[in-house]
């Protein structure tokens, strides 16, 4: 593997795509670390270090923001607002039959669905920031700090609409810097900074859990983290590889003298079809609940009620409804994503057929068949992995600290193998051997 690193940075161009992506990521984190004006930076650090481990209702988005949320930095939404947008156009593209049709028209059709999706973040950009600003001047971003009032001293209207702007102008620079990425530098640009804001939390998390722990100076404990994480990275990429394969055939056609077809391949299907959605889904279908009730004012039952079940994650309730709403959502999500009766017409119109299935209905009712039968383990899988955090409450009591959450793992490992296959192919072309044997 060291070899294969070697080889890659000797090659000019792949090494000039690796220090353009490097140059970026040093960009972003350190736009994570500029406090935008109109703060207390000095109560904000206060807060944070009293925080630690209790990011309580923000802890998801301070995650995909590298810890820049509760910092109020430049980039405080980080990446949240873009993977909300496209979210949201890729259920509509669904609903709305204009998207659809421009979803089918290639190129053109996906550069403005690209730009509507641009648009929508900019606008979600400005309405989580106004929402930051107001939950900042509350004092409910830090519940329980001695200097939570005191984070935004200036409540003027200008200094306001100047936070806005700023945290809606750093979003907008992120994504500019994972669109250059994606055109100059190696894989994915939003799955690159998502990655480096994940991974960023890391040491910190680490460190807390060693800190905190009690036997042998915390060591043991940290050392069991560490195993726990090395396992559940092997679990995931073991699920996230795993797929089956449909076997298709193409019967020979004469096109005047030649003839096409006569070859044989597969559908993949994979065991997690809907990756990290369904997670991102139900977390964020949980919070909407528990903010109402912290922005409602007086004690009526049903914030009680709320406060006691749904905000607490080791309560059952709570684990019983986020297990139900990934397993919903993943069979909701690959519904959506994918259309067996659109690939069932599009193997009958070249020619394409199943071995043993005819071709047109059937081919259709056997792949939603299969498609059912391989989302349900997946769907289970991810709901297991998702509830990582609450066992490490109930073993650690340390969630937010453990640092091997589902949704940080399962992102995590995915960009990290589409990465890897990337910088694969481009050392195949030159006749080198890659990372995989």
């Amino acid at each position: 593997m060291l070899t294969a690193f070697a080889r890659a940075f000797k090659t000019p161009d792949l090494r000039k795509k690796l220090l353009f992506t490097l140059g970026i990521i040093v960009v972003y984190r350190v736009g994570t670390h500029i406090p935008i004006p109109g703060v207390d930076y000095k109560s904000v650090q206060q807060c944070v270090d009293e925080a630690s481990g209790n990011q309580g209702l923000f802890g998801l988005v301070n995650m995909f923001s590298g810890g820049a949320l509760l910092q109020i930095t430049v980039f405080a939404l980080g990446i949240m607002p873009y993977i909300t947008a496209s979210i949201i156009l890729q259920l509509l593209t669904v609903v709305i039959p204009r998207l659809e049709a421009l979803k089918k028209e290639g190129q053109a059709g996906t550069a403005k669905i690209t730009q509507y999706t641009r648009y929508l973040t900019i606008a979600l950009a400005v309405l989580q920031g106004t929402g930051l600003v107001a939950t900042a001047r509350s004092g409910a971003l830090f519940n329980g700090c001695t200097v939570a009032s005191q984070i935004v001293p200036d409540r003027a209207i200008f200094s306001t609409i100047t936070m806005v702007v700023c945290m809606t102008a750093g979003t907008a620079v992120v994504m500019w810097l994972g669109e250059l990425i994606t055109d100059r530098g190696i894989g994915n640009g939003m799955s690159i900074l998502m990655f480096i804001s994940i991974a960023a939390t890391f040491p910190s998390a680490l460190w807390s859990i060693k800190k905190s722990g009690d036997l042998a100076g915390g060591w043991i404990e940290f050392g069991t983290v560490i195993l726990v994480g090395l396992v559940m990275v092997g679990l995931v990429v073991f699920v996230e590889q795993a797929q089956r394969r449909i076997p298709v055939q193409y019967a020979k056609r004469m096109i005047g003298r030649r003839s096409y077809g006569g070859t044989s391949t597969y559908i993949p299907l994979k065991v997690n079809q809907a990756g990290v959605i369904p997670v991102i889904f139900a977390s964020s279908l949980l919070y909407i609940p528990a903010l109402i009730a912290q922005f409602s004012g007086g004690n009526s039952g049903w914030k009680t009620w709320i406060q006691q079940n749904l905000v607490k994650g080791d309560h059952p309730i709570y684990i019983t409804l986020y297990f139900l709403l990934i397993v919903f959502f993943a069979f909701f999500y690959v519904a959506i994503s994918f259309n067996p009766e659109e690939v069932a017409d599009n193997m009958k119109k070249y020619g394409g057929f199943i071995p043993g299935i005819r071709a047109g209905r059937p081919t259709a009712e056997y792949l939603s068949y299969v498609l059912n039968r391989i989302t349900w383990p997946g769907s289970l899988y991810l709901g297991l992995i998702a509830l990582v955090p609450t066992m490490a409450l109930v073993g650690f009591g340390a969630s937010q600290n453990f640092p091997f959450g589902g949704t940080s793992i399962l992102i995590i490992v995915g960009v990290g193998l589409e990465t890897v296959k990337q910088i694969e192919s481009q050392l195949q072309q030159r006749n080198y051997e890659g990372f995989l044997r």
